[in-house]
């Protein structure tokens, strides 16, 4: 009875051990595509690929909870032998990923629970997950349905429906801000925000705005603009007086030149 049992186990570890190895092969020959025919690779042939890797892990699946299959939960693995010494048989048998039987790697590959980190995050999410209500527990629930089922329409959406909107947005997005061109205008037009000082240079007398600086170049002249009526003075004439406490604007302007300094007084 005892041998029979034992080769049943060997029978049930070898094919298991084939199953994997067909697992392992399609999951190199996925990534190979990934990395290196990316370009070329289509969304069918992805969906292709995930659809055998799913076969193979439900074949399995189906293999484990076989009734002829032991129980391999029952079985215990002790390691006789750890050592230091790199051990060729072992690389071979493990295609070079572990070369030493040590006492570094034995935990990790005969582990039979979590680490304990793991462990303590499980622990805690289940904790969080008793203290949701009911009711809470559903709002969130439709919360995702609802995201999910936005998305699923998004993706359903042919591209040129999709091209089409994020183009109409494009052109929808205006190309200036109605800031700066509101502050642009209010100094053009009102002088706010100008600075109140002078052109830089000695001022001559009965020419104010006018210095040696410019003597040989475009003649210079002001022409103050009261704020009320009749305060306006001929171009390149007089200046009028301008009455204490009356607004008014300072052009400054250049022959010859299409250049204006505005100076709000």
């Amino acid at each position: 009875m005892q041998q029979r049992e034992e080769k049943q186990l060997e029978a049930s570890v070898d094919s298991l051990i084939s199953l994997v190895a067909h697992v392992k092969n399609a999951l190199q020959n996925f990534i190979y595509k990934l990395e290196n025919e990316y370009e070329r690779l289509t969304w069918p042939s992805v969906l292709d690929n995930f659809g055998l890797l799913s076969g193979q892990l439900n074949t399995i699946n189906k293999m484990l909870k076989n009734e002829k299959t032991p129980s391999f939960r029952s079985q215990v693995i002790i390691p006789l032998l750890l050592s230091q010494k790199p051990d060729d048989d072992l690389t071979v048998l493990t295609e070079q990923r572990v070369p030493v039987f040590s006492h570094e790697i034995v935990p990790d590959y005969l582990r039979t629970k979590p680490d304990p980190e793991v462990e303590e995050q499980e622990k805690q999410l289940s904790t969080e997950a008793t203290r949701i209500g009911p009711d809470v527990a559903q709002k969130q629930i439709q919360a995702l349905n609802k995201m999910c089922s936005n998305l699923l329409e998004k993706l359903n959406n042919p591209r040129e429906d999709r091209d089409a909107e994020s183009a109409a947005s494009r052109l929808n997005k205006p190309s200036f801000n109605p800031v700066d061109t509101n502050a642009l205008v209010a100094a053009v037009a009102f002088g706010k925000g100008l600075s109140k000082c002078r052109p830089p240079g000695p001022m001559a007398p009965g020419h104010p705005g006018q210095g040696p600086m410019m003597s040989g170049g475009p003649t210079l002249q002001q022409v103050t603009i009261g704020g009320g009526p009749g305060q306006q003075g001929g171009m390149g004439g007089p200046v009028a007086p301008q009455q204490q406490g009356q607004p008014g604007y300072n052009f400054t302007y250049a022959h010859h030149h299409h250049l204006s300094l505005f100076h709000w007084l």
